[in-house]
């Protein structure tokens, strides 16, 4: 036993399966929220505009490349490939989306988050909510970033495709 009292043989059979957990958690936001998204990207482009922080320049572009951007990011985390990347994308995607909500609460606006379609308009009591959805991007953000530190899962492409890297 370890000065923990967890078993070293038990903690590296269990580790293992913490990222295959994450991987399909994460994954499978990202490619819900994409999807749901799809259907109507003008309603996506509404909502990136509504936080008030890009350029209206760019707005178009994230609007529409958003939803894409994240079904991609759900697809590469639950096949398990390229799982450090794709979990740096879902990290900075996760700090960019928890930088505009505070900052959509900080600034009194009370809007519909459009994480999961939807969006852009206004909403009753939106500012009651943002706490939740700061809470739930900060928890699949240390996930993303338990992949980041340890992308090698079982059940993953990378497996088969990547070489292992001996130290």
């Amino acid at each position: 036993m370890s000065a923990t009292g967890v078993r070293p043989a038990a903690g590296r059979k269990i580790v293992p399966w913490v990222g295959v957990l994450a991987r399909l958690v994460v994954g499978g936001v990202w490619l819900v929220a994409g999807l749901l998204k799809i259907p109507d990207p003008a309603e996506n482009v509404r909502a990136v505009r509504a936080y008030q922080l890009l350029p209206e320049s760019i707005v178009p572009t994230v609007g529409y490349a958003l939803p894409i951007v994240e079904v991609l990011v759900g697809l590469l985390l639950i096949l398990g490939l390229l799982t450090r990347i794709s979990a740096v994308l879902s990290a900075l995607l996760l700090v960019a989306f928890i930088v505009g909500i505070a900052a959509a609460w900080a600034r009194g606006l009370e809007i519909e988050c459009g994480c999961f379609g939807g969006g852009g308009g206004p909403a009753e009591n939106a500012s009651a909510k943002y706490p939740w959805e700061i809470a739930r991007d900060f928890g699949l953000l240390l996930l993303s970033g338990w992949l980041v530190w340890r992308p090698r899962t079982p059940w993953a492409l990378d497996n088969r495709v990547l070489p292992t890297v001996n130290p």
